[in-house]
């Protein structure tokens, strides 16, 4: 008799729970699309100069993309954040195939990032000790919603001037049919509610 007690009373919770559950799961899947239709597509460069460039690392494209605002005379110092401790602005230049030569006075790198956090503080930081007042942030296309989110929260006073870069193995058209692309989308959202929320300071090296 206890037995079916139990039973009744696991059945009955599972039911309960379940259209909370599903709201839950809507809710998400509904922020899921928001959150991929607000990712930066491909298309005219944003006008304007800026005081300073930062590039984000962490994926392909964006030093390069850095590298070339700053030769073409668009940046006027760049600075790159969560550079490996150990690594010069020499060796960036040699991963880059760029020889050392003018562009090497106006590099400057950041090594205490690991985050996203940790990039918005150190470039917040950068910004203060030149006193600059815009700045263009490059960083990945789908990397950008949460970038600039944690910038603007540290750097109100800044003008940001968003720069994504596209990596090739992005799919970002029809994400939903490319699993890989689909799983860095949903990754990525899961990491900007928690930005949103504010708690994206307090996750050690997760974000």
């Amino acid at each position: 008799m206890m037995k079916m007690r139990r039973r009744r009373l696991v059945r009955r919770m599972l039911w309960l729970g379940l259209p909370g559950f599903c709201a839950a799961a809507l809710l998400w899947i509904g922020g899921l699309v928001w959150f991929a239709a607000i990712i930066p597509k491909p298309g005219p460069g944003l006008a304007g100069d800026t005081d300073g460039t930062v590039v984000l690392t962490g994926g392909s494209g964006r030093l390069d993309e850095g590298l070339r605002l700053l030769s073409s005379g668009r940046a006027k110092r760049l600075f790159i954040s969560g550079v490996y401790r150990g690594v010069d602005v020499a060796a960036l230049l040699g991963l880059a195939r760029r020889k050392p030569g003018s562009l090497e006075c106006c590099i400057m790198l950041g090594y205490s990032a690991d985050n996203t956090v940790g990039n918005a503080r150190e470039t917040a930081a950068w910004m203060k000790t030149q006193g600059y007042n815009s700045l263009r942030l490059i960083t990945a296309s789908y990397h950008m919603p949460r970038s600039l989110l944690e910038f603007r929260r540290l750097m109100p006073n800044v003008r940001l001037v968003p720069h994504p870069v596209f990596p090739a193995r992005f799919k970002q058209s029809q994400w939903w049919m490319w699993p890989g692309t689909a799983g860095l989308i949903a990754r990525e959202y899961n990491k900007f509610v928690v930005a949103v929320i504010g708690l994206s300071g307090s996750g050690g090296g997760l974000l």
